[in-house]
């Protein structure tokens, strides 16, 4: 009874730490958000940003918690020390995915808004944070591929250059007229306000198949 008597306080204080602690964490998450949108900031930088500032509050609040529960700090240390090999093979997918985020930060092989393919999914990068990457796909479907996945693989960026072509396939059976094919599909293009005359558009037989 004495030590439930004993502990009670400090298991009061830790539960108001932690309530006040996560109201404060939202606070700071929206003055972090409201400062990058008046800061014009890119939005590569700032969804990364926001994620690892998020943690990191979450980290110290953790450890305030657990601080006031009673664990003093030297022997949470001592702990994390002794944990750390550990949970370092544990985590060791996640340090993969950071690191991947770091890389994607840097380098910049594409941003947020960007149309890219990777890992075989094609669509719009919504958000970029410390572990993945989020993609809006066609079928309006958000895809969650680990950085670390994305750093070591290709990936096709279709916002790097102004412009880019679209390659159309037809099959044409072998008793149409092709040359008149071709023709007719180059007119066609021609006529398309939605193509550019330059480079111009370019009508060819790629291949031969069974039946066109």
């Amino acid at each position: 009874m004495e030590i439930v008597t004993g502990i009670m306080p400090n298991i009061i204080y830790a539960t108001l730490i932690l309530l006040v602690g996560m109201w404060v964490v939202r606070i700071i998450n929206r003055m972090v958000h409201r400062f990058f949108e008046k800061k014009d900031y890119d939005l590569t930088l700032e969804s990364f940003l926001q994620s690892f500032i998020n943690i990191a509050l979450k980290a110290i609040l953790f450890v305030l918690v657990i601080t006031q529960l009673g664990v003093k700090s030297s022997s949470l240390v001592a702990v994390v020390g002794a944990a750390g090999l550990a949970v370092g093979l544990a985590l060791q997918g996640s340090l993969a995915n950071f690191a991947g985020g770091v890389l994607i930060l840097v380098f910049k092989p594409f941003r947020v808004g960007d149309f890219i393919e990777a890992q075989g999914i094609s669509g719009t990068v919504s958000e970029i944070s410390i572990f993945t990457t989020k993609i809006n796909t066609f079928a309006n479907l958000t895809a969650v591929i680990p950085n670390g996945d994305l750093s070591n693989h290709t990936i096709i960026n279709y916002n790097t250059e102004p412009t880019r072509r679209d390659n159309i396939i037809f099959g044409i059976g072998y008793s149409s007229d092709i040359k008149k094919a071709k023709d007719l599909l180059l007119e066609i293009c021609i006529h398309d306000v939605d193509v550019l005359k330059d480079p111009e558009p370019v009508v060819v037989v790629q291949n031969l198949g069974d039946s066109a």
